[in-house]
Protein backbone atom coordinates (compact mmCIF):
# COMPACT_ATOMS: atom_id res chain seq x y z
CA UNK A 1 0.00 0.00 0.00
CA UNK A 2 1.34 3.04 -0.71
CA UNK A 3 1.72 5.72 2.20
CA UNK A 4 2.80 9.33 1.97
CA UNK A 5 4.87 10.91 5.41
CA UNK A 6 4.80 14.81 5.90
CA UNK A 7 7.56 16.31 7.93
CA UNK A 8 5.93 19.43 9.66
CA UNK A 9 8.36 21.63 10.65
CA UNK A 10 8.82 25.42 12.55
CA UNK A 11 8.64 28.36 10.03
CA UNK A 12 9.16 30.51 13.63
CA UNK A 13 12.14 30.94 16.15
CA UNK A 14 10.08 31.29 19.53
CA UNK A 15 8.49 28.83 22.13
CA UNK A 16 5.75 25.86 21.95
CA UNK A 17 2.53 27.47 23.47
CA UNK A 18 0.36 24.73 23.46
CA UNK A 19 0.27 21.65 21.59
CA UNK A 20 -3.06 19.85 20.37
CA UNK A 21 -1.64 16.61 19.17
CA UNK A 22 -0.62 13.53 20.63
CA UNK A 23 1.58 10.61 18.79
CA UNK A 24 -1.31 8.01 17.10
CA UNK A 25 -3.76 11.18 16.84
CA UNK A 26 -5.73 11.37 13.62
CA UNK A 27 -5.79 15.01 12.54
CA UNK A 28 -7.65 16.79 10.18
CA UNK A 29 -6.29 18.99 7.51
CA UNK A 30 -6.39 22.10 8.20
CA UNK A 31 -6.52 21.01 11.93
CA UNK A 32 -4.38 23.30 14.09
CA UNK A 33 -1.58 20.87 15.93
CA UNK A 34 0.72 23.03 17.48
CA UNK A 35 0.53 26.99 18.75
CA UNK A 36 4.45 28.59 18.43
CA UNK A 37 4.91 31.90 20.74
CA UNK A 38 7.06 34.10 18.36
CA UNK A 39 10.16 36.14 20.01
CA UNK A 40 8.12 39.23 19.02
CA UNK A 41 5.10 37.84 21.48
CA UNK A 42 2.73 36.66 18.19
CA UNK A 43 0.92 33.32 18.81
CA UNK A 44 1.03 31.33 15.09
CA UNK A 45 -0.94 28.50 14.36
CA UNK A 46 0.80 25.28 12.67
CA UNK A 47 -1.71 23.67 10.78
CA UNK A 48 -1.18 21.08 7.91
CA UNK A 49 -2.69 20.46 4.34
CA UNK A 50 -3.28 16.76 4.87
CA UNK A 51 -5.44 14.49 7.35
CA UNK A 52 -3.78 10.86 8.70
CA UNK A 53 -2.24 10.11 11.68
CA UNK A 54 0.47 11.75 13.83
CA UNK A 55 3.38 9.05 13.95
CA UNK A 56 6.34 11.24 15.90
CA UNK A 57 5.92 14.08 17.87
CA UNK A 58 9.34 15.73 18.58
CA UNK A 59 8.19 19.22 20.69
CA UNK A 60 6.85 19.48 24.02
CA UNK A 61 5.17 22.85 25.52
CA UNK A 62 7.60 25.58 26.55
CA UNK A 63 10.50 24.01 24.27
CA UNK A 64 12.46 26.74 22.55
CA UNK A 65 12.07 26.17 18.14
CA UNK A 66 13.63 27.96 15.40
CA UNK A 67 13.10 27.77 11.52
CA UNK A 68 13.21 24.06 10.23
CA UNK A 69 12.87 22.34 13.86
CA UNK A 70 11.03 19.31 13.11
CA UNK A 71 8.08 19.41 14.86
CA UNK A 72 6.32 16.07 14.27
CA UNK A 73 5.87 13.70 11.04
CA UNK A 74 2.14 12.50 9.32
CA UNK A 75 1.47 9.53 7.50
CA UNK A 76 -0.96 10.68 4.80
CA UNK A 77 -4.50 8.41 4.66
CA UNK A 78 -5.00 10.08 1.01
CA UNK A 79 -8.16 10.69 1.27
CA UNK A 80 -9.71 13.71 -0.32
CA UNK A 81 -11.74 15.98 0.95
CA UNK A 82 -12.68 19.77 0.59
CA UNK A 83 -15.30 22.00 -0.06
CA UNK A 84 -16.95 24.32 -2.09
Amino acid sequence: MNHIDHIIVSPYKGTIEKVFIKKDSYVYEWEKLILIKTLEGDLKEISIGASGVITSLYVNEKDKVTPNKILACLVDDLLITGSD
